[in-house]
C-alpha cells in the first residue's frame, strides 16, 4: 500500500519506535502512513453517476463557450523568431486547458500572420474553417538580450470595436520569461471571458517527490513545467499545503528531536519567499496533516500530543496550541471550507471505524455525514466555491477513484475509473481543475484534469510523485 521509497517495514519499524504511542494510535497511524499520512474515511454516499449538469454548472463547464483563435505570433527579426512560437504555442495550451473556451485548430488558421491591429483580417477569422469570434495575436522584438511582447486580443466578428486587450511585455529574452509572460497574457484572457475569475496559468502546484532520494517538497509549474525541488530535510515530507497567500508551504515533516536517533511527525513550514525553513514549534507525539485557515491567521492539524490523535488549532506561528476535538477515536485530515472559514471537513474513527464528519472551526458542532452507501473515502478537499468535496473512493472492488460530493445534497460524480490508483485530490483555485496522483501508467504521477474528469494530464514522470497542492494564485 505504501507507494513510495520506504518499505512498509521500514514504515513500520519508525513506528515502533515510537514508544509513546499507545498501540491504538500506533495501528491508526500505520493506516495513516500507509496512504502516506493523510487519513481515511468510510463513505456513504448515494450512487456514483458521470459528470452530470448540476455538477457542470456548480464548476463552471458546461455554460456556451466563446471560439478563440491564436494567431502565431510574428518575429520582427530571426534571433527572435524561437521565444515567438513558444509564447504563441504556450498561450494556446493555456487556454484550450482553461474548460471555458473553444479553441480554433491551428490547421484552420488563416495564412496571413498579424503582428498588429491594423494587420488582421477580420473576415478571413470570422469566416469558416476558422470561424472565431476571438483572435490572440502580436508581435516579437529583441534588443540585445531583451525581448519586448506586444499582445492583442481583438473580436473578429466587428472590426469597429476597441481590442478586448492590449498588453506590452519587456523582459529577458529566456525561454523561463517567455513563458511566464505567455502565462499572463494567457489569464488576462481567461479573465476577460469568464466574468472575472482569474486564469490559472500562473499558478503553481506543491507535490512530493523521491527523486532526489529522500521524500521532499517540490513545486512546479501548472502545467507541469519548471519541477524544481524546495526542501532538503533528507527524511520524510509529506502532504504539503499552501497558505492563502502562497507566500508559506506547512508540511508533514519527519525530525530528530534533539541528540535522539527517533523520527517523529512534526508540522514543518517553508517560506516561498526566502527558501528557507521557518522556525515552527515541535509538539510531542505525531502532528501531520496541516490545513491552513482561508486567512492565514491559523493553522489546524492532526497531533497526539496529550495521548489521542487529535485535532488542534494555533496560530500560523505554531503558538497557543487549542485541543478541538475530545473523543474516543482518532481525528485527522482537516480540511478548511475556503468560502465561509468556519466549515471543516475532518475524518474520525469515534465510531468505531473511519468515517467523515464536520465542525465549527472552533470545533463546536461535530457531525458524523451520514450517507446511504459505503466506501473507503481519503484525502477530502473543499472546493473554492465552499459546495463540493473532491477526495478518492477506494470501493469494495479496490479500485481508488477521484470523486467529487455536493456536500448539502450528498449528489456524486465519479470522474476517474477504474484506472491505476487515483488518489489525493486538490483544487484549482478556479475551480474548474483538479491535481490528483495516479499509478494509471504504473508508477505513482501527478496529474491534472478538468473538474468534469475531462482532459487528463500528466504532469511528472521522473521518480515517484505524490500529494500535489494547487497553491491558491
Amino acid at each position: 500500500m505504501i507507494g513510495n521509497s520506504y518499505s512498509s517495514r521500514k514504515i513500520n519499524t519508525m513506528i515502533q519506535r515510537s514508544s509513546k504511542l499507545s498501540a491504538k494510535i500506533r495501528s491508526f497511524f500505520y493506516l495513516c502512513l500507509s496512504v502516506s499520512i493523510c487519513g481515511s474515511i468510510l463513505f456513504f454516499g448515494a450512487a456514483p453517476a458521470s459528470a452530470q449538469d448540476w455538477f457542470k454548472t456548480g464548476t463552471g463547464l458546461g455554460v456556451s463557450k466563446a471560439r478563440v483563435g491564436v494567431a502565431d505570433f510574428a518575429s520582427k527579426e530571426a534571433p527572435s523568431q524561437p521565444l515567438a512560437t513558444l509564447f504563441g504555442e504556450v498561450v494556446r495550451t493555456d487556454l484550450d486547458f482553461s474548460g471555458i473556451l473553444e479553441m480554433v485548430s491551428k490547421s484552420y488558421n488563416p495564412l496571413q500572420t498579424p503582428g498588429t491591429p491594423a494587420e488582421v483580417d477580420f473576415k478571413a477569422w470570422a469566416a469558416a474553417p476558422a470561424s472565431a469570434q476571438l483572435l490572440a495575436f502580436g508581435n516579437f522584438s529583441m534588443t540585445g538580450n531583451f525581448v519586448e511582447i506586444q499582445a492583442w486580443l481583438n473580436d473578429v466578428r466587428d472590426a469597429s470595436l476597441p481590442s478586448v486587450i492590449g498588453k506590452i511585455y519587456r523582459g529577458e529574452a529566456t525561454p523561463a520569461q517567455v513563458r511566464i509572460f505567455a502565462h499572463q497574457f494567457a489569464d488576462e484572457i481567461i479573465g476577460k471571458l469568464s466574468g472575472g475569475l482569474p486564469g490559472i496559468a500562473s499558478t503553481q502546484i506543491a507535490f512530493v517527490s523521491n527523486r532526489s532520494g529522500n521524500k521532499e517538497i517540490w513545486a512546479m509549474d501548472y502545467d507541469g513545467e519548471n519541477q524544481h525541488q524546495l526542501t532538503q530535510i533528507h527524511t520524510i515530507s509529506l502532504t504539503p499545503r499552501w497558505s492563502p497567500d502562497a507566500s508559506r508551504i506547512a508540511f508533514t515533516c519527519y525530525a530528530q528531536p534533539g541528540s535522539s536517533s527517533v523520527l517523529t511527525a512534526q508540522i514543518c513550514v517553508y517560506s516561498t519567499l526566502t527558501s528557507h525553513l521557518i522556525s515552527w514549534p515541535r509538539f510531542r507525539g505525531t502532528n501531520s496533516s496541516p490545513s491552513w485557515s482561508p486567512d492565514g491567521s491559523r493553522i489546524m492539524f492532526m497531533s497526539s500530543m496529550l495521548g489521542n490523535p487529535e485535532l488542534f488549532i494555533t496560530e500560523a506561528s505554531g503558538q497557543r496550541p487549542k485541543r478541538l476535538t475530545f473523543s474516543t477515536g482518532a481525528n485527522t485530515s482537516p480540511s478548511w471550507n475556503p468560502k465561509t472559514g468556519q466549515q471543516v471537513a475532518f475524518v474520525s474513527d469515534r465510531g468505531g471505524i473511519p468515517q467523515l464528519y464536520t465542525m465549527n472551526s472552533d470545533g463546536s458542532n461535530q457531525a458524523k455525514v451520514d450517507l446511504p452507501d459505503m466506501g473507503y473515502v481519503i484525502d477530502p478537499a473543499w472546493s473554492p466555491n465552499g459546495q463540493l468535496l473532491a477526495f478518492s473512493w477506494r470501493r469494495p472492488s479496490g479500485n481508488y477513484d477521484i470523486y467529487v460530493m455536493e456536500i448539502v445534497t450528498r449528489q456524486l460524480v465519479e470522474l476517474t475509473r477504474d484506472v491505476g490508483r487515483n488518489e489525493r485530490p486538490s483544487w484549482a483555485p478556479d475551480g474548474r481543475h483538479l491535481v490528483f496522483e495516479s499509478t494509471r501508467t504504473g508508477t505513482r504521477q501527478i496529474w491534472s484534469m478538468l473538474a468534469d474528469g475531462t482532459d487528463a494530464r500528466q504532469l511528472t514522470k521522473q521518480g515517484q510523485n505524490e500529494s500535489p497542492n494547487w497553491s491558491p494564485k
